[in-house]
């Protein structure tokens, strides 16, 4: 039968509230990291450039499996692919909760990387088994409680970790994912699978994973221990080799992972640029605060614990999720050239602020909730406008090029502020020192400041019809 004439089956609130708690669950897992990286590179002895890979594993497997989700959930089935994810998810869960080192912490991050994919896939199953009007209810419950886990996920990481051990606060979500994965499959009717002619896009995907772990891998030994030039140039050849082997594939597949015409589009590939140079800033600052938090209170740290540090980066958190539920809104009323220019000298400002203003711990929290809202409402007002400047049946493609996209940044300007401070350690205590902290937050502010360039209110001068 047809998908036309099949009567989806109508689920009840517990359905939806398993799909929230599991969502909930995955927050959670995925914020962890944050405020215990000192922590987890203290026990695993790896230094700052080394740790940011902990936290950017996640992110760049998450950047791969976002586009193709949900194009795997219409052609299989929403449940049937989202039961599978999260196997795949509890494994890395398990995997990192039991990590005797960073190896295997950081397979277990790769693992868990792919529950980007649960959300979209969620609102498959949502859509089909609800009618218009509960199910825009139902995703928006969804995507608030992904949210909130990620800030339950900010606070309770520290008392976790301490009161246990940084391998439980690894496990105790991944517990809550199984039990909930369990509930889905027990109470979830399944939804029939969409039958399409045109193929998944594999050889696309895994070059373009295998160009994105290039990457980072290379970005982490260049901006670690540091590599000669010939080797730097081999790791060049090898990134540039895959890149172009993945635009070649794509441009002949019959079914593109990603259509690469997109792509010049000027509304989608500023958007892609202006988010890639927000998130750089951002992710740059996202990790140098709990870093400055952890240090020795012995000249000009703090020696926060890891539940104190949860507790300062907590407003961020929520301050971040208020920046994503505005952005498309304040573009529309004010422009997106308003939204980014703010946004940008905000976190300029507040950056190069924070070069002399570092000795309270409060200025280091407001940073974090000022940074947070420019990043996030600059880089939903982009997402809007890509949104709006495609055809309708491209829109989720256009908008996974800029979670990608936002992916990156975060991972890149997390990686170069480890680098920083790898490079300002004392060789005897590894302890960075302060003129580090100082020339990181200078470049991050410089890096926002990118974002008000001619070639940037140019792009922007149509706002998000652009």
């Amino acid at each position: 039968m047809s998908e036309a004439v099949v009567s989806p089956v109508r689920v009840g609130r517990l359905s939806i509230g398993a799909l929230g708690i599991l969502a909930l669950a995955l927050g959670t897992l995925q914020s962890v990291v944050e405020p215990a990286l000192p922590l987890l590179q203290r026990e695993l002895g790896v230094s700052p450039a080394e740790g940011a890979l902990v936290g950017n594993t996640l992110l760049v497997t998450g950047a791969v499996v976002a586009p193709v989700a949900g194009k795997l959930g219409d052609r299989y089935g929403g449940k049937r692919v989202l039961v599978r994810l999260m196997a795949v998810v509890s494994a890395g869960g398990l995997l990192a909760g039991l990590a005797p080192n960073l190896p295997v912490l950081l397979l277990g991050q790769v693992l868990q990387g792919v529950m980007v994919g649960a959300l979209p896939l969620s609102f498959i199953l949502v859509r089909h088994h609800l009618p218009a009007g509960a199910s825009q209810l139902a995703i928006g419950v969804v995507i608030a409680l992904f949210t909130g886990g990620g800030m339950v996920g900010t606070l309770f990481a520290g008392p976790i970790a301490e009161g246990l051990s940084w391998h439980w606060m690894f496990a105790l979500p991944t517990i809550a994912i199984i039990a909930m994965t369990l509930v889905v499959t027990r109470l979830m009717p399944h939804d029939p699978p969409i039958r399409s002619d045109s193929r998944i896009d594999w050889p696309g995907m895994v070059l373009l994973s295998g160009t994105l772990l290039a990457f980072m891998l290379g970005l982490v030994k260049v901006t670690g221990s540091g590599l000669p030039p010939l080797a730097i140039g081999g790791l060049a050849v090898v990134v540039a080799a895959l890149a172009t082997g993945w635009v070649v594939v794509e441009r002949r597949a019959a079914s593109p992972m990603v259509d690469l015409r997109m792509l010049a589009k000027p509304a989608l590939w500023h958007s892609c640029l202006l988010t890639l140079v927000i998130t750089t800033s951002f992710g740059m600052v996202a990790f140098l605060l709990p870093q400055l938090f952890a240090v020795s209170a012995d000249g000009y740290g703090f020696a926060l614990s890891t539940t104190d540090i949860g507790l300062f980066l907590l407003p961020g958190a929520v301050a971040g999720a208020v920046g994503d539920s505005l952005g498309g809104i304040a573009a529309r009323r004010f422009g997106l050239r308003a939204v980014l220019i703010v946004g940008a000298v905000v976190t300029a400002a507040t950056m190069i602020a924070l070069v002399s203003l570092h000795t309270a711990a409060w200025q280091l929290a407001l940073a974090k909730v000022l940074a947070a809202i420019g990043a996030g409402a600059g880089t939903t007002a982009l997402l809007n406008r890509a949104a709006t400047a495609v055809e309708a049946g491209d829109t989720g493609i256009a908008t996974s090029l800029l979670v990608v996209t936002r992916v990156i940044g975060v991972a890149v300007g997390s990686q170069v502020a480890g680098a920083i401070l790898d490079a300002g350690s004392d060789a005897v205590t590894g302890r960075p020192a302060e003129s580090a902290f100082a020339k990181g937050f200078a470049m991050a502010g410089l890096v926002a400041a990118l974002s008000l360039s001619p070639l940037v209110l140019r792009s922007t001068k149509k706002g998000i019809q652009a």
